[in-house]
């Protein structure tokens, strides 16, 4: 990556959620994913993606929020572009107990990551998906970027990015090769996306013509749209108010509702 490769204390801390996921695992094209399937009637041609922050397919939070998408009406499958290594869950509350941080980021580069991601695309296109789009959280949302720079995506959101390279990302790549609208939700407390690179980001797609917006949410820290703690009401309203957005911005520019 060519930003900073760590990862800040709320990239590897959170709190568990409540609820019983109703999608399922499938593999594809030996990938595991996690498909969240409408229960009503929805556009086959089109699929939501969804790149999960470090914990994957293992965290309940990641499986309860693409079961929200699905409730929404976008089929929604969450790849696991970590091949099986994410951080595991236990993790979460005891970061500094020994788990090697850094050879963990030394195995999950792009070069082993885009893989999974692209192959997967590659099957549902075969079964008939020509539209995509895709959410991301935290290092997910760096690749939804990747994602938008190799022009697989119709529309993008990404909430607390990690590793974006800023202004080169933004600038460089995302404003003048990319045309799929891009959402990003931020925060007020985010070592990997600040204030100054949000307002940055502002200002560097002012004139995008696909579309941009910025939603902030105050009170809150990175990872709160995935592992926020429910019970302040501030941080509560923060990750409701980021999956509402998601939806609008997805209805809007997948679904062109």
């Amino acid at each position: 990556m060519e930003s900073d490769k760590s990862l800040c204390a709320n990239c590897i801390t959170g709190t568990l959620h409540e609820g019983t996921p109703q999608g399922k695992i499938e593999y594809i094209d030996g990938v595991q994913c996690y498909i969240a399937t409408p229960s009503g009637d929805y556009p086959k041609d089109k699929v939501l993606l969804y790149l999960t922050d470090a914990f994957g397919i293992p965290l309940v939070n990641n499986k309860l929020l693409a079961d929200g998408f699905a409730r929404e009406g976008f089929k929604t499958v969450i790849v696991d572009y970590h091949n099986g290594d994410s951080i595991p869950v236990g993790t979460m509350h005891r970061p500094s107990q020994g788990f090697n941080l850094d050879g963990w980021l030394a195995n999950h580069t792009p070069a082993l990551s885009l893989p999974p991601l692209r192959k997967v695309i590659a099957v549902l296109k075969a079964e008939g998906v020509t539209t995509f789009g895709a959410t991301g959280y935290c290092m997910g949302s760096y690749y939804v970027f990747q994602l938008a720079f190799e022009g697989f995506l119709t529309a993008a959101s990404a909430a607390h990015p990690s590793f974006l390279a800023v202004p080169e990302d933004l600038e460089v790549k995302y404003a003048t090769t990319v045309t799929a609208p891009l959402l990003i939700n931020g925060c007020e407390t985010d070592w990997q996306y600040p204030i100054e690179k949000q307002e940055l980001g502002d200002k560097i797609f002012a004139n995008f013509a696909p579309g941009y917006k910025r939603e902030y949410f105050e009170g809150c820290d990175h990872g709160f749209a995935v592992r926020g703690d429910v019970r302040v009401p501030k941080i509560k309203a923060g990750k409701e108010g980021a999956f509402k957005a998601t939806v609008a911005w997805m209805n809007k520019y997948l679904y062109k509702l």
